[in-house]
């Protein structure tokens, strides 16, 4: 008797199938039917690879089409499923707000490695970063009575820079140069907090996948290790000079890799924040895809050069060599210094010798600004979408300005806000070419095979 009515009820639901696609075959307004359906239904369906896939299973079942074969409709939509995988990948996986909150979170955090970067700079120009002569992971108080400034005063006089240099300061100046140093340490330490309470917030709530999870811990990890980075810098500057005559400085050697490592954790950051909010590159046709795809070529190597500009900055600044032939073009009397080569072994001069740093110094940047303004002309005539040639134009606006704070500041024997607008400087130009090259991307496929062959003019 199961038996039986277990058969009745199969029979009564195929032949309502049956009556259903036919009506949808014969009636000629199906079509209207199906677009209404497929409109009204998939804007419901949050997700943008699960709406691609509903909507290609929907239309593939209406042309295939009526005797309906569940099967063949979700073969279909696990092809189509496959396929979106394949051509966008989001780091994001959370949708819009998700993405929006993250982005946020990660120029935030770009920001303040910026403005680290400046405050590194100001604190090293007034000659602070000496000051406190020990240090701690998690940092600690600073002094809070007049015991505790004598007691941290009478280390500092322990040290080389005191008795070379600062021999006559009192402790009202000591003060301010301590209160530089401990205000760029804390300031380091915040911004660890920072980001790592939003990381685990984002991570607990599952909008990161593991390749952006990834990504963003050695980012942590890289700026945990500044702060270690930085420390082994100051050691360096504590110890007795190898000369009578020689300023206790810190390594030129520690101070590149600290800036170094900076201008890494910031460009990590940056490039990551962009790819969050901007997955594919702005582009209308393919004829703009070509153009970028040649002015990639030139972006990348320019940005390079930039980047190791920028290094050598940090052994002019590692080598006091601002302060040395304070004359453009020239140096001094001459074009190129006789003992740009008198350190042996021959290397050493290129890291170690003030005349072939700063000569070295200048070349790049002469260097970098004529090849910037090679790329910015030889775009004018390339088919590109409009935000990358305002981009391009902007990125040779800061490097002209960039050249311009440079010489100002050795002429003016490196004054703390003019040598701070050029290190400034230096990282913004670089942010300028990070945009550049990520604009410059090559679209997904799934973008590409959408495009037109050329832009729209209305």
């Amino acid at each position: 008797m199961l038996e039986s009515r277990l058969i009745s009820i199969i029979r009564r639901r195929t032949k309502s199938i049956n009556q259903l696609t036919s009506s949808f075959s014969s009636h000629p307004r199906s079509t209207n039917v199906h677009t209404r359906f497929s409109s009204d239904t998939y804007k419901h369906v949050a997700n943008p690879t699960a709406r691609f896939c509903f909507i290609n299973a929907f239309h593939n079942l209406n042309k295939g089409c009526c005797k309906p074969s569940f099967r063949c409709m979700s073969t279909v939509a696990a092809t189509a499923c496959k396929e979106n995988k394949e051509t966008v990948k989001h780091l994001v996986t959370a949708g819009p707000h998700a993405q929006k909150a993250i982005g946020i979170w990660l120029f935030a955090s770009a920001a303040w490695v910026f403005s680290m970067v400046i405050l590194g700079g100001v604190t090293r120009l007034t000659r602070s970063g000496l000051s406190m002569t020990d240090w701690k992971f998690t940092g600690s108080l600073p002094p809070l009575s007049d015991e505790d400034w004598l007691i941290e005063f009478e280390k500092y006089k322990q040290s080389p820079e005191f008795k070379r240099v600062n021999r006559g300061m009192n402790i009202d100046d000591f003060k301010f140069i301590y209160w530089m140093e401990y205000a760029h340490r804390m300031w380091g330490r915040a911004l660890g907090v920072m980001f790592a309470l939003p990381f685990s917030y984002f991570i607990r709530k599952g909008y990161i996948n593991l390749r952006l999870g990834v990504r963003l811990a050695a980012l942590f990890a890289l700026g945990g290790g500044q702060g270690l980075i930085g420390w082994w810098m100051v050691k360096s500057g504590l110890e007795e000079p190898p000369s009578e005559y020689s300023q206790p400085r810190v390594s030129p050697y520690r101070l590149a890799a600290h800036l170094t490592s900076a201008f890494a954790i910031y460009c990590g950051l940056f490039w990551t924040a962009l790819t969050v909010v901007m997955p594919e590159p702005p582009t209308e046709s393919i004829a703009w895809v070509k153009g970028a795809a040649k002015v990639k070529r030139f972006a990348l190597p320019v940005g390079i050069l930039v980047g190791i500009t920028a290094i050598s900055g940090a052994f002019v600044a590692g080598n006091d060599a601002g302060h040395a032939f304070n004359t453009f073009p020239k140096m001094g009397d001459s074009w190129i210094p006789e003992d740009v080569l008198s350190m042996k072994p021959l290397i050493r001069n290129f890291f170690e010798n003030t005349a072939t740093v700063q000569l070295d110094h200048r070349i790049l940047a002469t260097a970098t600004l004529a090849s910037i303004s090679a790329l910015w002309w030889s775009t004018r005539k390339h088919d590109l979408h409009p935000a990358i040639r305002s981009l391009i134009g902007s990125t040779m606006g800061m490097a002209a300005l960039q050249v311009t704070l440079g010489v100002s500041t050795l002429l003016s024997y490196v004054p703390v806000s003019l040598g701070t607008a050029h290190q400034a400087g230096a990282l913004t130009l670089l942010t300028f070419m990070l945009l550049l090259n990520h604009t410059l991307r090559r679209p997904s496929s799934m973008l590409l095979k959408s495009l037109p062959a050329v832009t729209k003019t209305v």
